[in-house]
């Protein structure tokens, strides 16, 4: 018959098939009864193994020694004499997890000597052995790369600070210890001693996102100490490795353009207010924050210290439109400390930006003519009544209001604070069928509290064209002398010489002095209104008609006030 012949004394595992005959035991026999489907590695000669085993006695069973009741897994070197020949033969070919039962004959264990009055003369010795390690003095570590980004523009090297998520376990696959419970990366510079060498090497050439398995000899990991009560003396390690962040010390902030702005005629500079979209990730593309999710842009001052310092760099030299990724090295972000519980300590950030618009606090609006008629007579001014078309967007040209959008065009009179300053500013100056482009800062826009559907210290672009133009008379007054008025004035007014002047003539040398353009009324309000308003406000004593000495009693009292007003 046939028998699997292994021979078992402190590390290494060997398979032997021998032919034996019934009789006396000539020869080390091998029960292989618990065999790993997958085996990368037999032991061979001179390879050390770490294993537990059972030592009991052929005859009778009686058990003589234990490494499983020590607590300590029994460790030594195959084929080099350091074990019981049976051993060494019986352990040769053995896996790592595979479990043997190794039945050795005297003159291959302890003879006819026995050995410290434990094993008796000619004993037939059986161990039942799990091999839980391999390793030689030869070994390198093993990589093996599980997957790997198809971009990797940097791999690790010497200097280098990583962070990365690991499992750890013992060649047998015993757990080790894991990152990915604690949801926190190790975080450690490379080839400073601050790892095992092993796992120093291990990491060298990898690539953020790359995941690999790094296997360990135990003199490149925790050696003959090991390492507390889980990492054993003389073990093998085996790490599955994911990379999530690389970055050196002297790395400054990377800026890629991705989109080029269109008809850039201003770029951003320090003391300038940005308002952009982004999304922020970080190297092995996880989110961890956006500003379009929110809905709202980010806005800041430039260069000012109010956002890190490698953003603060970035946003400068930027054009309205542009787009830009930009990766900041964590001593140029949240360096060591991170930010609670978003930003982990030395994590590299990407922002992928998109820049909205941005101003300056002391810049005025922006005025281009994109039509004028060849005859222009009359321009618009403070005081006037127009009528105008517009379109009201943000600068990456997102509408947001239309004239066209309403039954008719909006009138305004300019100067009475009734449309935003920066927009009534752009209005002026304007000829009837003029067309403007205006660029309108916040400060003279709506602020820093935008309005119903203006974001906040957003920059306005207006589309403009004047409709209409009636011009007009200061605040407070409804009718203006664009001269010297009539002097003496009552004279002027009594148009029949009857010495007073009722409603109706009153309102006759009004009409007469607007259609010879020696006076204007308010405009947009009716005529007979106002003349009304201003013949009841002459009729001091309210008889339907003005006399001389009412039209000198007002004349003097709108000069004393005038004085008053003055002192």
């Amino acid at each position: 018959m046939e028998f699997v012949v292994s021979l078992f004394l402190l590390c290494c595992v060997c398979v032997i098939v021998v032919k034996c005959d019934s009789g006396p035991l000539i020869d080390v026999v091998v029960d292989r009864y618990d065999i790993p489907s997958v085996c990368p590695r037999e032991v061979g000669t001179e390879d050390f193994v770490r294993y537990h085993f059972n030592g009991t006695f052929f005859e009778g069973g009686k058990k003589f020694d234990s490494s499983h009741d020590r607590g300590k897994a029994f460790i030594s070197q195959v084929g080099l004499g350091r074990m019981i020949t049976g051993m060494d033969r019986g352990i040769l070919g053995m896996c790592v997890n595979e479990r043997r039962k190794i039945t050795i004959p005297p003159h291959l264990a302890y003879g006819s000597i026995g050995t410290g009055g434990v094993i008796p003369p000619d004993a037939v010795l059986v161990f039942d052995i799990l091999l839980l390690d391999i390793w030689n003095s030869d070994d390198k570590v093993q990589i093996s790369t599980i997957s790997k980004p198809v971009k990797c523009k940097r791999t690790v090297e010497v200097s280098d600070y990583v962070r990365y998520h690991y499992n750890g376990s013992l060649l047998s696959g015993t757990y080790i210890d894991t990152s990915f419970s604690s949801n926190k990366t190790y975080d450690t510079y490379v080839g400073k001693g601050d790892l095992v060498q092993g796992m120093e090497e291990g990491l060298l050439g990898m690539c953020v996102g790359e995941r690999r398995i790094v296997v360990i000899p135990p003199f490149l990991g925790y050696g003959e100490k090991g390492y507390g009560t889980k990492i054993p003396p003389h073990a093998t390690l085996v790490f599955e490795v994911l990379l999530v962040d690389l970055f050196n010390t002297n790395d400054d902030m990377e800026v890629v353009i991705t989109r080029l702005a269109k008809n850039c005629t201003r770029k951003t500079v320090k003391g300038d207010y940005i308002r952009y979209h982004y999304n922020g990730t970080f190297l092995d593309g996880s989110a961890f924050d956006s500003s379009y999710k929110r809905n709202s842009t980010y806005n800041t001052y430039i260069g000012m210290g109010y956002v890190i310092q490698g953003m603060d760099r970035a946003l400068q030299g930027l054009c309205i439109g542009e787009r830009r990724r930009v990766i900041v090295p964590p001593q140029l972000a949240y360096g060591e400390q991170g930010v609670d519980d978003l930003i982990p300590s030395s994590a590299v950030l990407v922002f992928d930006i998109d820049v909205i618009d941005f101003h300056n606090p002391k810049d005025p609006i922006e005025i281009k003519v994109t039509y004028k008629p060849k005859e222009c007579n009359m321009t618009s001014e403070g005081d006037d009544l127009i009528q105008y078309r517009y379109n009201c967007s943000l600068m990456d040209g997102t509408l947001l209001y239309s004239s066209d959008h309403y039954d008719s065009a909006p009138i305004t009179t300019l100067g009475a604070n009734k449309v935003i300053q920066g927009l009534d500013d752009g209005l002026k100056g304007m000829c009837v069928g003029e067309k403007r482009e205006v660029i309108v800062p916040p400060h003279l826009g709506h602020g820093e509290n935008g309005a119903s559907g203006v974001p906040k210290s957003a920059v306005l672009f207006f589309e403009l064209e004047l409709l209409s133009l009636s011009k007009g008379v200061p605040d407070g007054y409804m009718f203006l002398w664009l001269g010297d008025s009539p002097d003496p004035l009552f004279p002027a007014m009594d148009l029949n010489g009857d010495h007073e002047v009722p409603l109706e003539e009153f309102s006759a040398f009004i009409m007469i002095q607007v259609s010879e353009q020696k006076g204007r009324l308010r405009p947009g309000m009716d005529a007979s209104a106002i003349i009304k308003d201003m013949f009841d406000n002459q009729d001091r004593d309210k008889d339907g008609k003005v006399v001389m000495d009412e039209l000198k009693l007002k004349a003097e009292e709108d000069s004393d006030k005038a004085r008053h007003e003055e002192l």
